[in-house]
């Protein structure tokens, strides 16, 4: 009995010390990478997803899903036969990779065996990381390679076999190993490891105690601080349920304790934390893949996402403020609100100066990738102010494999789309469905935006921001742009709906990760946060109407202000007309007003947002005028 138990304890302990290292190893490749360049980028493209897929299978595996021992049983024998697959078909692309580019090879079924293997590797990966959703897009998007030529109309292609099929998806660049796998290797592995040292040296809690501190007075209290704290966090986190789970512990507690709702509160996290994805600087990474994608350069992406970002998180300060007045919340007394020691403000310095790096080295004009390795030295240095790292270093290392494994995880997903892109490469589709969305609008921009807007939220469901990015952008892109929207506009307006549909039903895995914590029905929070971010549906909109809100290109101060001030009478109105309340109760005529009048004041067109502009802010002033006379 104690042989057993020894050999199972040593088993576990030789897995998990196998998962550290391989985390940390990733790590360091993507920390030597962004300082010093590519090692060699075929090998490390393809070496890079061959590891991340190993170290998922240690970090998921199917024996931990499992109950009975026989079912445990099984799933170890899965996991051990998948490792083994992805090494094979990595070693076996190294193997034939240059001759079959080189035309001089000639490709047979055992070829053809070992990259249906490593698809299947990454198709059950993902389906452990993400679910089903992605997994039945990759599934879609093999059997249209295979079989949509016998489709109508349209959808007809002109035919690929298994051979050729295979060839693309695994031993070419057009494929898993394509161009945002490089990418990711190059540049955004770095800045996923640069947001996990953050979190790991203290920096999460520093910025919850200032967003605390600088919300007290606030009738939203905690809630509040949850968006301060979520915008800043979120920013550096490629992860959306990871900024909610981070935060999350913390803000959505205390939010309940000041008298909200567990499903409000859950919601409140969840809408801030997904805001955090677009907001500059980092903009959870996609900034980067942003800049690489359009050829636009980083420093203006920021620039153009900063007010619409700034603008989303206002809209949640006005419905956290509604909500509270209609609760009959009021502000932490002076005397128990916490107050910042020169400690606190000490250890804030971890979270500022490495942002503060990163602007320099790219104002500097140096590569992005050398600002996120500067600032992860940096970050790193930083975090022995900490005293808590100070007690134990050993703590960054831990880190640091922790960080391998959350790139890991992103570069599964990212093979995964590289699986979609390559069979729209070979087929088409993606011009093709340009067309089709163009056929169904005719001339009208708004309806192809709709449809545009409904497929992102689709194509996003339970996807980490980049990839949700990479797919939407390369699958709806081009037919926004087609209608007459600008490169960087149609860029942000994707970029938005792939992040909200964090928080969209019925996937929504933002609220679900934060319903456990508040104790609220999953749905219900999801439904809530859409309330709460409604503003974030309507800014995509606008951008494409009002491309002086971004700041850049042919700016226009005048259209700036004026879009600006529609947009904040607009927050305001949808913010009080949703929750039924402004400074009294709504009844339900003014409420539908207030729609009514928010949408006019931002339609495009002269004469309908004068209307609804002055209607609105009429509206207000009456009511504002009746509540005072009471």
């Amino acid at each position: 009995m104690r042989s057993r138990f020894s050999e199972g304890w040593w088993r576990v302990r030789a897995l998990a010390a196998l998962r550290w290292t391989i985390g940390l190893g990733i790590s360091l490749v993507a920390f030597y990478t962004a300082g010093f360049g590519l090692i060699d980028e075929i090998y490390q493209r393809t070496v890079t997803v061959g590891v991340s897929a190993m170290l998922v299978i240690l970090a998921v595996p199917l024996a931990g899903q499992a109950g009975s021992r026989s079912a445990r049983l099984v799933g170890t024998a899965i996991d051990i036969v998948l490792f083994l697959t992805i090494a094979l078909a990595t070693a076996w692309f190294f193997r034939i990779h240059e001759e079959l580019e080189g035309g001089l090879y000639e490709f047979n079924r055992l070829d053809q065996w070992v990259a249906a293997g490593g698809l299947v590797v990454i198709l059950e990966l993902t389906r452990r990381l993400f679910g089903l959703p992605l997994v039945i897009f990759g599934l879609v998007a093999i059997g249209y390679c295979l079989f949509g030529a016998e489709l109508p109309w349209i959808f007809s292609h002109a035919g690929f076999d298994g051979e050729e099929t295979l060839r693309t998806l695994w031993y070419s660049f057009d494929g898993v190993f394509g161009r945002p796998v490089s990418v990711v290797v190059s540049l955004i592995m770095i800045f996923i490891v640069f947001g996990v040292v953050l979190e790991g040296t203290g920096a999460g809690q520093v910025l919850l105690k200032f967003a605390f501190s600088l919300t007290g007075g606030m009738r939203g209290g905690p809630a509040h601080a949850a968006v301060v704290a979520s915008a800043l966090f979120g920013t550096v986190s490629g992860s959306v349920a990871g900024n909610v789970v981070g935060t999350g512990v913390f803000t959505i507690p205390m939010i309940r304790k000041r008298g909200f709702g567990p499903v409000f509160a859950g919601a409140v996290e969840a809408a801030a934390s997904s805001g955090g994805q677009f907001m500059p600087p980092v903009m959870g990474a996609v900034a980067f893949m942003m800049a690489d994608v359009t050829g636009i350069p980083y420093l203006t992406i920021c620039a153009a996402a900063l007010v619409p970002a700034l603008l989303y998180y206002v809209s949640l300060f006005a419905a956290v403020s509604v909500e509270a007045t209609r609760l009959g919340i009021q502000p932490i007394p002076k005397a128990e609100r916490e107050e910042l020691g020169r400690r606190d403000y000490w250890l804030s310095l971890s979270f500022v100066i490495p942002i503060a790096v990163i602007l320099g080295v790219l104002i500097a004009g140096r590569s992005a990738a050398l600002a996120g390795f500067w600032a992860t030295v940096t970050g790193l240095a930083l975090g022995f102010m900490n005293p808590e790292v100070r007690q134990a270093p050993g703590r960054l290392v831990a880190t640091l494999s922790k960080a391998g494994e959350a790139a890991a995880r992103l570069m599964v997903a990212v093979a995964m789309i590289g699986i979609m892109i390559g069979v729209m490469n070979l087929t088409g589709l993606g011009i093709r469905f340009s067309t089709l969305i163009l056929s169904f609008a005719g001339d009208s921009l708004f309806i192809a935006l709709v449809l545009m807007a409904l497929g992102c939220l689709v194509l996003g469901m339970g996807m980490p921001t980049v990839p949700a990015y990479l797919i939407i952008v390369l699958i709806m892109g081009p037919a926004i742009q087609n209608l007459g929207v600008p490169l960087l506009e149609t860029h942000l307006f994707v970029l938005y709906f792939g992040v909200l549909s964090s928080i969209t039903p019925p996937v929504a895995i933002a609220a679900y990760a934060a319903a456990p914590i508040s104790g609220g029905n999953p749905m219900a929070t999801s439904v809530v946060a859409v309330r709460l971010a409604v503003i974030g549906f309507v800014i995509p909109f606008v951008l494409a109407y009002n491309p002086a809100l971004t700041l850049v290109g042919d700016f226009d101060a005048l259209a700036f202000l004026w879009v600006l001030s529609r947009l904040i009478v607009a927050i305001w109105l949808f913010s009080t007309a949703l929750a039924g309340v402004d400074r009294g109760p709504l009844g339900l005529p003014e409420r539908l007003l207030r729609l009514t009048f928010g949408l006019s004041a931002l339609i495009s067109g002269l004469p309908t947002e004068m209307v609804g502009f002055i209607l609105g802010c009429g509206l207000l002033v009456i009511h504002w005028k009746g509540v005072r006379k009471d």
